[in-house]
């Protein structure tokens, strides 16, 4: 499935759904607030709804007009006008629709105490079949493990465990001129195309400092930031730390290069996992050691795991915050996968690469900015749909929140098909059940023994 199907029958759904979604977190005075208003002919709002609108069509812009079926009010050249403005701060919009409807609307629905986390990772942005688009580079895909054509996507996204919310993003062009295939555009360095245009070729490193800064100066927080391996450097976690004042959970990466204080010596990640001695059994983690971070000595701890799908392998987990256990880190890292199946999302259901087939840079700085405002009101949607202290205040008096990523939920879940599946297929009596699942529980690991009898005493 590539697309969003639409008929005559929802459309008036979805039409009121964009309706409530646009006027509940302002649209159009964000949009004025970005350089994107208009003294007279038609307003901006309704070409930005035409547009964030189109996924949920059947057709493009160039066959809605080729069959006649276009009812727009403004001519194809408005829309490209609209898209190619290069005086639009896009990456301000997304930052501010975010904050909306994070701090207006999801953080209200959880509690305080709640570990909600920021998430950066990027993702290709896939330009195979171009040629000449503005910046185009080589870019090397972690998927395939080859260089494509394309930008890298960084992106900032911010979740509490059931609700993502992308803040924004930076298409990231090549830092090299040997990677770079098509040069940028001629713009005054000062002006905000300017700008936008000469961040693209930094480093992704740095680029992530910034969108956190943006992020926090526009009034989101969260308690911690995760990264995967890519990002992990000790220089990028003691920037975190010390001038963002946030802590880091991240995957560690295996390179020889990088060291940690341990034990008055430096060693890298291979080498205290050989020094340390490894929990035995069944146990949910490896090894958990203190170690210091950067030339600050900034502490830390780092968490071992088995790797699933290398049986002899292992992951490491560094936090920056000492103080919560080494499950803590565990579970809390989980979170990352969040903005994976964000990137899913928009790519297979948002029509995030395929739609827009635009040669300027601007126009796709657009283009990626209203897919993820269509992504927050997917998220609001579903937010909606599944919380029910969201209908009014005296359920959001009355109703818990929604639990966060729980374990002992899953293994009750499993327990209670699992025991459904045995009375039907071998016909045993209460009895025998009883003592099957009891010798069943007593050979499976302490931690999921603990889960299950959590999850029976709320029941």
């Amino acid at each position: 499935m590539s697309s969003i199907p639409y008929n005559a029958e929802n459309g008036n759904e979805i039409s009121n759904s964009v309706t409530n979604f646009m006027t509940q977190f302002q649209i159009g005075k964000l949009l004025f607030k970005c350089n994107a208003g208009k003294a007279k002919g038609i307003p901006v709002i309704e070409v930005f709804r035409y547009l964030f609108c189109l996924i949920f069509s059947d057709r493009s812009m160039y066959m809605q007009r080729k069959t006649g079926i276009f009812d727009g009010s403004f001519c194809k050249n408005t829309v490209y006008r609209f898209l190619n403005n290069a005086k639009i701060n896009w990456f301000r919009f997304t930052t501010l629709l975010s904050s909306r409807i994070i701090n207006d609307f999801m953080k209200p629905l959880t509690d305080e105490s709640r570990k909600d986390v920021f998430i950066i990772d990027d993702s290709l942005f896939d330009r195979s079949r171009s040629n000449k688009t503005e910046l185009l580079a080589k870019v090397f895909d972690h998927c395939s493990m080859k260089y494509k054509k394309g930008y890298r996507m960084l992106t900032l996204g911010w979740s509490d465990g059931n609700s993502f919310v992308p803040i924004n993003h930076r298409l990231l062009s090549a830092a090299d001129d040997k990677n770079l295939l098509c040069k940028a555009a001629n713009f005054d360095g000062r002006s905000l195309a300017g700008k936008r245009r000469k961040e693209s070729r930094r480093k992704a490193t740095e680029v992530l400092i910034d969108l956190i800064k943006a992020a926090q100066s526009s009034g989101v927080s969260a308690k911690y930031v995760l990264f995967d391996s890519w990002f992990s450097s000790p220089k990028t976690i003691s920037a975190l730390k010390t001038d963002c004042k946030l802590d880091t959970i991240a995957m560690v990466k295996k390179s020889s290069k990088i060291k940690y204080g341990y034990q008055d010596g430096r060693y890298n990640i291979k080498e205290i996992y050989k020094q340390c001695k490894k929990r035995r059994g069944r146990s949910k983690y490896l090894l958990s050691v203190d170690v210091t971070v950067g030339d600050e000595a900034i502490p830390a701890k780092i968490v071992c795991v088995r790797n699933k799908s290398k049986k002899k392998d292992w992951l490491a987990i560094i936090s920056t915050d000492t103080a919560i256990s080494a499950e803590e880190i565990i579970r809390i890292y989980g979170k990352r996968w969040d903005i994976e199946v964000f990137f899913k999302t928009c790519k297979s259901y948002l029509h995030l690469v395929k739609e827009c087939r635009s040669l300027s840079y601007d126009a796709l700085t657009a283009h990626v900015s209203i897919v993820f405002a269509r992504y927050m009101m997917l998220a609001v949607t579903q937010r909606c749909n599944t919380d029910d202290k969201t209908i009014c205040e005296l359920f959001f008096r009355l109703m818990d929140e929604l639990d966060d990523i729980t374990f002992n939920q899953s293994m009750r879940i499993i327990m209670d098909a699992l025991m459904d599946a045995v009375m039907e297929y071998f016909h045993i009596t209460e009895q025998q059940l009883e003592e099957f699942t009891a010798s069943f529980v007593q050979r499976l690991p302490k931690y999921m023994q603990k889960a299950l009898e959590c999850s029976s005493a709320a029941a």
